[in-house]
C-alpha cells in the first residue's frame, strides 16, 4: 500500500520563522504546502507553494487552504504594535477563526500547530519556566499569546481538534530583523549589555532548530492537547553571546553595561523616534519591560523526552552563520 505524502498549510509562510518552515516541509518530502500570503510572498519566491491570497480575516481563504490538509502550522501573528488592541485582532480573534474554519471544513485533520511564545509566561517566581509555570504576562504582546492560549483551553479546542501548541523562546538566525540592531552594534565593536552579562539568563533557538521541533511536535502521536517549549538545552550569557560573535565579526568586542533604571528611557526614547518615522520599533517600552522582568529562560526538557526533540545548532555554528548570511544580504 503506497502512503500519500502529506499536505500542509502554513500561515507566516513569509516571515522569518515560517518561511524556514516551508523549507523544512519540503525538504522533509511534503506533497504540497499551501501559504497563506496578504501580498508580498518575500522568502517564498522560486519556492515550490501553493499561494493562498487572503489574511487572517478572510474567512472563504482560510477555509480553502485548510480543505484536505494533513497538518495546519499556525506561525503568523503580530509581535508588536503600539497598543494591545491590534495584539489581540490577529493573535486571539485570527487563530480563533482558522480554528473555525478547520472545524468546518477538515474536523479530520491530524494537526493543528499553534505558535504562541515565552512572552506568555512573563513574570516568574522561577528564574526557569516549564510548562506548568502559570502565565502572568508583562508585556502587551505575551498579554495576546496568553489570551490566545486561554483562548483555545476555555471554547475546548483541544477537544474539538487535534491540537499542539509550541511556546519558543527568542528565535534567532538568517531573515530575522528584529535584533539585527543588535550585531549592528557588535559589528560596530560594542556589546551593551543591562546588568552584569556573566550568568546564564537567556534561552536562545536557532531558527533551523525550532522549525524542526515544531514538525516533531505536528506529526508526533502523543502531542495532542499537549504544550511544548522549544528552546536550547543550553543558557546563555550576554559574555558567551558576545565571544560567539566576535570570531565571527573579527574584531574585539567592548561590552557596555547599562543600568538598569535606564532600559525604559531608551525604550521610550526608541518609541517616540518610530512614531516620527512612522516605524515601531523592536525595543520600545513594552519590551523593555519584558527585558527587566520577564523569565527569559525555559526548560526543554518535555520536548526533549515526549517528542526526541535536540538542540543541533551549538551557538557559536548559528551566530556564525547569522553574521555570515546579513553580511551575504548587505545588512552588515
Amino acid at each position: 500500500m503506497t502512503v500519500r505524502a502529506p499536505i500542509a498549510f502554513v500561515t507566516g509562510g513569509t516571515g522569518f520563522v515560517g518561511s524556514h518552515l516551508v523549507e523544512a516541509l519540503l525538504d522533509a518530502g511534503y506533497a504540497e504546502v499551501r501559504c497563506l500570503v496578504r501580498s508580498d510572498p518575500k522568502w517564498l519566491v522560486d519556492r515550490d507553494v501553493t499561494v493562498v491570497r487572503g489574511t487572517l480575516d478572510d474567512t472563504a481563504a482560510l477555509e480553502a487552504a485548510v480543505d484536505g490538509v494533513d497538518y495546519v502550522y499556525h506561525v503568523a501573528g503580530l509581535t508588536r504594535a503600539p497598543s494591545l488592541g491590534p495584539l489581540v485582532q490577529s493573535n486571539v480573534f485570527g487563530t480563533l477563526r482558522l480554528m473555525d474554519a478547520v472545524e468546518r471544513v477538515n474536523p479530520a485533520i491530524r494537526k493543528v500547530l499553534v505558535t504562541s511564545s515565552l512572552a506568555a509566561v512573563g513574570q516568574a517566581t522561577t528564574r526557569i519556566a516549564d510548562e506548568a509555570t502559570p502565565l502572568n504576562p508583562v508585556s502587551d504582546y505575551g498579554q495576546s499569546k496568553a489570551r490566545m492560549e486561554l483562548a483555545l483551553r476555555e471554547q475546548s479546542w483541544n477537544e474539538r481538534l487535534p491540537l499542539v501548541v509550541v511556546r519558543p523562546p527568542a528565535v534567532y538566525g538568517p531573515r530575522e530583523a528584529d535584533i539585527l540592531d543588535f550585531f549592528k552594534s557588535l559589528n560596530r565593536g560594542v556589546c551593551p549589555v543591562v546588568g552584569r552579562g556573566t550568568r546564564p539568563e537567556l534561552s536562545l533557538v536557532f531558527v533551523r532548530d525550532l522549525v524542526r521541533g515544531m514538525i516533531l511536535a505536528a506529526e508526533s502521536s502523543v502531542a495532542d492537547g499537549e504544550t511544548y517549549f522549544l528552546g536550547s538545552e543550553d543558557f546563555y550569557s550576554w559574555h558567551e553571546i558576545r565571544d560567539a560573535a566576535a570570531e565571527p565579526i573579527g574584531r574585539r568586542i567592548v561590552t557596555v553595561h547599562v543600568p538598569e533604571l535606564v532600559v525604559p528611557v531608551i525604550g521610550a526614547a526608541a518609541e517616540y523616534w518610530g512614531r516620527a518615522t512612522k516605524r515601531y520599533p523592536p525595543l520600545n517600552r513594552e519590551k523593555s519591560r519584558e527585558i527587566l522582568t520577564a523569565v527569559k529562560m525555559c526548560s526543554v526538557e518535555k520536548a526533549m523526552t515526549s517528542l526526541g526533540f535536540r538542540q543541533e545548532t551549538d551557538l557559536q555554528t548559528g551566530i556564525a552563520e547569522t553574521i555570515e548570511w546579513y553580511r551575504r544580504e548587505g545588512m552588515l
